[in-house]
């Protein structure tokens, strides 16, 4: 019988281990739907332990904070002092066994060993694994070791794991040295455990803006809360005249000022917008002192891109000192260091050999979590190329670094290097990874213009408008999908869906046998995702249109791992009812099923009957669609469109979309009210599809 649980545990401190829990239980909750974070070793102080926080905020685990402990070091070294330690082991094991009980899995993070080593002959975390029953995952910390300390403690925590005859899932060596890298991956232990080794990485090592702020009990007179997730890469004091200070901060520089140093503030911020000149992470002012309303409202005149201001007592020098104890920390609110944190995970540990260990739980359930984690897997997998045309909108360059940090895919922005590099740079933001093509200058626009005029000129048109036409970048983008200069094109997030769709139209066509563009939403449920269509594209289509998106709509559902079961909708069900509206739906399901037999098709159908068991064996006893549809498709965009809407908004649905079907080559639209998390599952979604063209 495999465990239901892994073990995680670092030898030293500061080893990283929850950048590997981040990692581990991402990968489970993309697995199962309940998943429990425990630790049986808390520290002995008031607040509530940072892990546990970390892992109920980012990933919004259904449990209570009280779930998540076991005892503080205090108690369990009392214990163990009165030989009551066996007691806590069992009462530990009853937790473990309960949380076992009411989820799918649970991830246990340990303390680490070091803290307990003077006093203890044996390291409580394998004493805790074995007395439990798990698998067991050591950490260990690599930072400032040379190649024989790093393997000397590998043979050493294989060996105690061994003796206590404990499954060992992996060792995995973080912070390591990249001179040394190559040579711990090659490294092959005398007991033969699978080694994982993941490089030290500065950033996840750097203060952030809201750390120092936090630390220093500072006051935040100017910036917003994006900000404050700025790297600290460093500290200057400026004392010194205007000249002399700008020659020297640096990029991502947090200077200290006096209070009263207003030139020294409008300088930093003239230099924070001016291109090619610094951009400091942001300001400290010392001695108590702010600028008065007049200098506030002068500098809430640079607009919302300003430099974040703090405030603190103290002055300069003993402000400088306090930065230097300022450690870096992971919160819900470390949006770029988590995703560095997931982007090392996924670069650097095969998952297949961590998941082999796993229970093989079998389940229809399939939650948002489940479905973004498949996909995000499966678009890394076969890395494709996806070029994004609307670089100037902030959501598109924060979802390039995500897609980047996380190697999800490839990336092509459309605009001015130097414009994309400068927004990018004001944002925090590292694109570096990103390709940047500027159709204006781009020595593939004549290329693109003449094949453009080729294509269309039976349509009227001249080679200089198909010039014109290569420097608008949805039209350039689509085109370097049509030469395989790229996979797939995602727009939508500033342009109307008009606008992305049309140059497809042009250019790219559709697919043989399928006369009509149409589109999906996923609609991803608390514990299920649906397939809506067409909610965004087709007005009212005929019977014929609307079985071809019937059709469409299942192929793409078996693209993406959702069965097949298609209710095509209408307000009667079965015979029930009659009128024009509802002999469309009855005529488009046969037409649908005598073209694709080998599908479950009903129709017209009801949206109650088609979701709702219960309804169903009222209205449609015999139908083996009825209650159990996967794919909902609807009569026309005003059903469509208000329906996935009212779903959205009553059940805290998402919904991803929409997906265009029935195009050649991928490319898909964006809602202009889309956030950064929708930008990032439909480059994913469109990844997939590229593949699986190719593979058509």
């Amino acid at each position: 019988m495999q465990p239901k649980s892994i073990y995680i545990s670092s030898a030293q401190p500061r080893a990283g281990s929850l950048i590997i829990a981040i990692g581990i239980m991402e990968m489970l909750k993309g697995r199962y739907k309940k998943v429990a974070f425990f630790r049986p070793i808390v520290p002995d102080v008031t607040k509530r332990e940072s892990d546990i926080e970390f892992m109920l905020g980012h990933f919004d685990l259904d449990m209570s904070y009280d779930e998540c402990c076991g005892f503080t070091i205090h108690e369990y070294m009392e214990a163990y002092a009165q030989e009551r330690d066996e007691v806590l082991c069992k009462r530990l094991m009853e937790k473990i066994i309960d949380l076992e009980s009411r989820y799918d899995f649970v991830l246990i993070e340990g303390y680490h060993r070091s803290v307990f080593s003077s006093a203890l002959e044996f390291d409580i975390n394998i004493k805790i694994a074995k007395n439990i029953g798990t698998t067991f995952l050591p950490i260990l910390n690599a930072k400032d070791k040379s190649r024989d300390d790093i393997s000397n403690e590998i043979e050493i925590i294989g060996e105690m794991i061994e003796d206590e005859g404990l499954s060992h899932l992996a060792t995995i060596v973080n912070r390591c040295d990249e001179a040394i890298l190559s040579d711990i991956k090659e490294y092959s232990p005398t007991r033969g455990c699978t080694i994982f080794v993941l490089p030290e990485i500065k950033e996840l090592d750097t203060p952030t803006i809201r750390e120092v702020k936090e630390s220093l009990n500072a006051e935040m007179i100017m910036g917003n809360d994006e900000q404050l997730e700025h790297l600290v890469l460093g500290k200057k004091i400026a004392a010194m005249g205007i000249g002399n200070y700008l020659t020297r901060i640096s990029n991502g520089s947090l200077v200290i000022i006096p209070g009263d140093r207003v030139d020294i503030i409008f300088a930093s911020l003239i230099s924070h917008h001016a291109k090619g000149h610094p951009n400091i992470a942001g300001i400290i002012l010392s001695g108590g002192f702010q600028p008065d309303e007049h200098i506030i409202s002068l500098i809430e005149d640079f607009g919302n891109d300003m430099i974040p201001i703090l405030c603190v007592d103290g002055d300069s020098y003993q402000t400088a000192i306090a930065l230097d104890r300022v450690e870096a920390i992971l919160t819900p609110q470390s949006i770029g260091k988590i995703t560095i944190a997931k982007g090392i995970f996924d670069k650097h540990i095969d998952k297949d050999v961590i998941v082999k260990r796993f229970s093989e739980s079998k389940s229809d359930i399939l939650t948002p979590m489940m479905f973004e984690y498949r996909i995000f897997e499966r678009a890394r997998g076969i890395k494709q190329k996806i070029v994004l045309p609307e670089s100037g909108d902030d959501r598109i360059l924060r979802a390039t670094e995500i897609l980047l940090r996380r190697g999800i895919v490839d990336i092509v922005l459309m605009g001015d290097r130097e414009k994309i590099y400068h927004q990018s740079s004001l944002l925090g933001l590292d694109i570096s990874q990103a390709t940047i093509i500027d159709p204006e200058i781009s020595h593939h626009r004549e290329e693109f213009s003449q094949k453009f005029y080729e294509m269309r000129r039976a349509k009227g048109l001249t080679i200089e408008a198909a010039r014109d036409a290569m420097v608008h970048p949805n039209y350039f983008a689509t085109m370097m999908v049509q030469e395989g200069l790229a996979d797939g094109m995602v727009s939508g997030a500033v342009h109307t869906t008009s606008d992305t769709i049309r140059p497809a139209l042009q250019i790219i066509k559709t697919k043989p046998n399928i006369s009509i563009v149409s589109s999906i939403f996923f609609m991803t449920l608390e514990t299920e995702v649906l397939i809506y269509g067409d909610c965004a594209i087709n007005l009212d289509p005929d019977y014929k249109e609307l079985a071809q998106i019937a059709i469409s709509s299942a192929d793409t559902a078996i693209q993406f791992g959702i069965e097949p079961i298609v209710a095509l909708l209408s307000y009667s069900t079965g015979s029930s009812g009659s009128g024009p509206e509802v002999e469309k739906v009855r005529q488009a399901t046969k037409l649908a099923q005598s073209l694709r037999p080998d599908l479950l098709i009903e129709g017209p159908i009801q949206y109650d009957a088609a979701i709702d068991e219960t309804v169903a064996k009222q209205k449609l006893p015999q139908s083996k669609v009825a209650g159990k549809a996967t794919i909902f498709i609807f009569p026309d965009l005003n059903t469509g469109n208000n329906t996935y809407k009212a779903v959205q908004r009553s059940t805290g649905a998402s919904a991803i979309g929409p997906v265009l079907q029935g195009l050649r080559l991928p490319v898909n639209d964006l809602s202009r009210g889309c956030l950064v998390a929708d930008i990032v599952n439909t480059v994913a979604i469109t990844a997939i599809q590229a593949q699986q063209n190719d593979e058509v």
